[in-house]
């Protein structure tokens, strides 16, 4: 079996102390090192195929060097690059991710949950915020260090990075209202998420302050199906007249919505104008192609690793709120709206 290599191997080969080995290649210290002595510390760790030992730094630092990710739906298209981002943050520093999926269900959550604990991990990475989630209320009073993500969980008092989706929502309405809307229907999220609260409430204040009348119809889930149902369950009870646009709380009920207008013998934008939110893979290629709302969601993930890390090392205050901007990316789903 070949040799591991070792700090005090890497130190030899560039003439410096173990120490200053260490530090180099630590992100948390490398600014103690001359950027010189950075760079040839890392060429020659690089050649000698130095990888860290995380088990010994684990003994020393009383870490295991690994975050827990509680995801709610690995399916949905805006957790890869989120889980992405986390990683590429974490992996300079050492740390590797553990990342768990709970399909929705709060009794899967709380056994992940104990699992990851039973592990150790250093801290935990939660994108499944509930308005009453007792389970982050139980893990802050247990002093577990987490950071929640995308959404929060109602006044526990963890660190929270999330995109401004009242701006998002409000440049829809926004964008609509310039193309002549002034009806329009809000495929909400599932009661009890706090993306879907935040999200209704920014679609009802931005139709009251454009003079536009705005109806909030909930669905079941985030998915396709949940847009589909919900929309045909619009489309079935009433004359398409009564709205002229669609504004979905994500592009998964956009998606759905497509699927409803064309069983229903409707064109988008030509009928009924739609806009999604998060700009996931594959919307410039929907036929039309989705005007969506973009979301920063790999920045997402590089934030929250980042405030976590900070808060196992006990240089982040609690409580920290992190708002990242989005944008309207403006397609095809759009369209003025036809005269009567």
């Amino acid at each position: 079996m070949q040799k591991r290599v070792t700090l005090t191997d890497v130190a030899r080969a560039v003439g410096v102390n173990p120490s200053t080995v260490s530090r180099a290649l630590n992100e948390e210290t490398v600014n103690q090192v001359s950027q010189s002595t950075v760079r040839r510390v890392r060429k020659v760790a690089k050649g000698l195929g130095y990888t860290p030992n995380t088990v010994a730094r684990g003994l020393r630092t009383n870490r295991t060097m690994t975050l827990g990710v509680i995801l709610p739906d690995l399916t949905n298209p805006i957790f890869p690059p989120m889980v992405r981002g986390i990683d590429s943050y974490l992996a300079p520093r050492g740390y590797s991710s553990l990342v768990v999926n709970t399909d929705g269900s709060d009794a899967t959550e709380r056994t992940l949950f104990q699992s990851l604990m039973e592990r150790q991990v250093d801290g935990l990475i939660v994108a499944t915020g509930h308005s009453n989630h007792q389970l982050m209320h139980d893990a802050h009073e247990r002093g577990v260090h987490a950071v929640m993500v995308n959404r929060d969980a109602n006044g526990v008092p963890f660190p929270t990075v999330i995109g401004d989706d009242s701006q998002g929502v409000f440049a829809s309405v926004a964008h609509l209202h310039e193309l002549g809307h002034k009806r329009l229907v809000h495929l909400a999220g599932p009661a009890g998420f706090s993306t879907s609260r935040i999200r209704r409430e920014a679609f009802e204040a931005a139709c009251n302050s454009f003079g536009l009348q705005g109806r909030v119809v909930d669905t079941v889930a985030y998915s396709i199906e949940a847009g589909q149902a919900a929309m045909d369950s619009i489309l079935d009870g009433q004359a398409t007249a009564q709205f002229t646009a669609v504004v979905a709380g994500n592009d998964l009920l956009a998606l759905g919505t497509y699927h409803s207008l064309r069983m229903h013998g409707l064109r988008c934008p030509d009928d009924v104008s739609v806009v999604g939110f998060n700009d996931m893979l594959f919307a410039n290629d929907f036929q039309p192609p989705l005007t969506t709302v973009r979301s920063p969601h790999f920045e997402m993930g590089v934030e929250s690793a980042r405030l976590l890390l900070n808060e196992i090392a006990g240089t982040q205050p609690g409580g920290a709120r992190v708002i990242l901007p989005v944008s309207l990316i403006v397609r095809g789903s759009t369209g003025a709206v036809r005269a009567s």
